[in-house]
């Protein structure tokens, strides 16, 4: 439903989240990947991304890393999506060949209702939800 880098970017955030303590603690790239099996290139530039973006903080060299910028409870799942997806508004995901003109497909509607039901799990929803309940540091 999401896109790779989206994909990659909610399991690095998630991680970050699930070991928040304030942000004392930081993460390589290597680490988030290994943790998730993710590839890890690949995590590094999302986390550039998350970065500029202000949702992360990245620290070069010795006891470098990243950490999460905010408190998990107050980062939304969709300040995440929002970075790496494309707007399709009500969009069909079939496009303009098949729906688009004219009659809607016979599979539109279905799809705008998975479309905003995600949607609203990504608004409601944030990386609070990845907390660990007990402290566990490395």
């Amino acid at each position: 439903m999401h896109g790779k880098a989206t994909e990659t970017a909610i399991a690095a955030m998630g991680f970050l989240a699930e070991h928040y303590d304030g942000g004392e603690t930081k993460y390589s790239a290597a680490e988030m990947a290994k943790a998730r099996n993710l590839q890890g290139p690949f995590v590094s530039k999302v986390l550039t991304e998350l970065a500029r973006a202000g949702l992360v903080i990245g620290v070069r060299g010795p006891g470098g890393g990243f950490t999460l910028a905010r408190p998990p409870e107050s980062i939304r799942l969709h300040e995440v999506s929002d970075l790496f997806e494309r707007a399709s508004g009500d969009a069909c995901p079939f496009g303009g060949g098949i729906c688009g003109v004219g009659e809607k497909c016979p599979l539109h509607d279905k799809f705008a209702r998975v479309r905003a039901a995600s949607e609203k799990i990504l608004h409601e929803t944030t990386f609070g939800v990845f907390r660990r309940k007990r402290s566990n540091k490395r």
